[in-house]
């Protein structure tokens, strides 16, 4: 068969980000099975970078398990232009038509990448983009729409509302959904059942053999007494603070050692009595098997972002045998809570201390909670199901057995 080509605006084997992992993860695993995959991308060397200067060299390379990847020189910006826009979408705010051609032509893009797409696009099955809101998506979709799918990660965000948006992305082949909340967000918006777009909620793989042990995780750090646990980016964007404020409002109104430990990068400001008597602790970046530990060892694994689309840290304390607490503000994260009975979600501080009263209440049903998660993982997540889904859904599109 052709092969399929993932289009990316960077790639690295180390560059952190939601996308850019789930790409490394889904091209590798294809890879191993036998599909033929390539990597096109720009020369940029991450999303922080500058997007108009080339780090890396132009050309074909290859990554650490062998899959191609061909680099393209980017197209000098204006940054002025496009900051001013992009700060108004950061806001929520709609934008005009003109300030939209703006933002996609003043973003990352690679008029070279687009070049070599339809010079050789006989040579590819389909051109897989990801995610939407970048020039290499908006504007490589363009180039041969009946080859183009995307894997948006889409967000209920002003980005997603842009006109030129709902232009261009009905009419490509298909649009592949991380979460089902995600899918009906984009049909509200793209309608892509009228436009004959082939859609398929896929989730994201994950190696479902974690192994956590819980008391290997209290001995090497010291904590004994029961804790709540959050994982990942500490600021606000990720709505942290409001964890920390209604478990400070908890341990008030509770006559309980509970502790509060949080995990990742990032900073926020703690209460500074709470972090020194030991009931906020904050263990910054831990190896992976002691966040696996970590996560069999807590008592719920909170995650109270409202915007994700989907969120690795839940399947792998479901995978650890332990419940989720989520925001019912976040459509995704709330989906699986309900549609797996493994975890719960609140609004205000009351709903979170009447869910944290039950899991600390409750150890049995606490307990089933989490195997119900394990379960709803390994069911819909695990490599093997998630790569079969591509291949069918990929055959599906082309018409050629993979």
């Amino acid at each position: 068969m052709k092969k399929i080509a993932f289009v990316i605006p960077w790639y690295a084997d180390d560059i952190p980000g939601g996308a850019e992992m789930e790409l490394r993860e889904v091209s590798s695993h294809l890879h191993k099975a036998g599909v033929p995959v390539e990597i096109l991308t720009t020369c940029v060397k991450e999303f922080g970078a500058d997007w108009s200067t080339d780090y890396y060299k132009e050309g074909a390379d290859s990554t650490s398990t062998g899959i191609t990847i061909r680099r393209f020189k980017v197209r000098k910006r204006d940054a002025k232009a496009f900051d001013i826009v992009n700060a108004k979408l950061m806001k929520g705010m709609r934008i005009t038509a003109q300030e939209e051609d703006i933002f996609l032509r003043e973003m990352v893009n690679s008029p070279d990448l687009y070049a070599y797409m339809d010079k050789h696009k006989d040579d590819y099955g389909l051109f897989v983009f990801i995610p939407y809101m970048f020039g290499t998506t908006y504007n490589g979709a363009q180039v041969c729409p009946e080859k183009s799918v995307l894997i948006p990660c889409f967000h209920d965000e002003a980005y997603a509302y842009m006109k030129r948006f709902g232009e261009v992305f009905p009419r490509t082949a298909g649009m592949i959904f991380n979460a089902r909340p995600e899918a009906e967000l984009a049909e509200r918006l793209y309608h892509f059942s009228e436009s004959g777009t082939k859609t398929i909620v896929m989730g994201i793989g994950m190696d479902t053999d974690i192994v956590s042990a819980p008391d290997d995780f209290r001995r090497k750090f010291g904590i004994n007494e029961p804790f709540i646990l959050y994982a990942g980016r500490k600021d606000e964007g990720k709505n942290v603070h409001t964890l920390v404020k209604y478990y400070s409002e908890y341990i008030r109104r509770r006559d309980t050692d509970l502790k509060l430990v949080l995990i990742g990068g990032g900073s926020i400001d703690l209460p500074q009595d709470l972090v020194s008597s030991k009931r906020i602790i904050d263990l910054g970046f831990v190896d992976r098997q002691d966040k696996y530990n970590a996560q069999g060892a807590a008592e719920f694994l909170c995650q109270p972002s409202h915007n994700e689309s989907f969120s690795l840290v839940i399947t792998e304390s479901w995978l650890c045998g332990r419940p989720v607490l989520v925001h019912e503000e976040c459509a995704v994260t709330r989906n699986f809570a309900s549609e797996s009975n493994g975890g719960l979600y609140f609004s205000d501080y009351f709903e979170f201390e009447g869910c944290t009263d039950f899991f600390l209440g409750n150890k049995e049903k606490s307990a089933a909670m989490g195997q119900n998660g394990c379960r709803y993982v390994k069911d819909n997540f695990d490599w093997d199901v998630i790569v079969q889904k591509y291949i069918s859904f990929f055959g599906t599109l082309t018409g050629e057995t993979i």
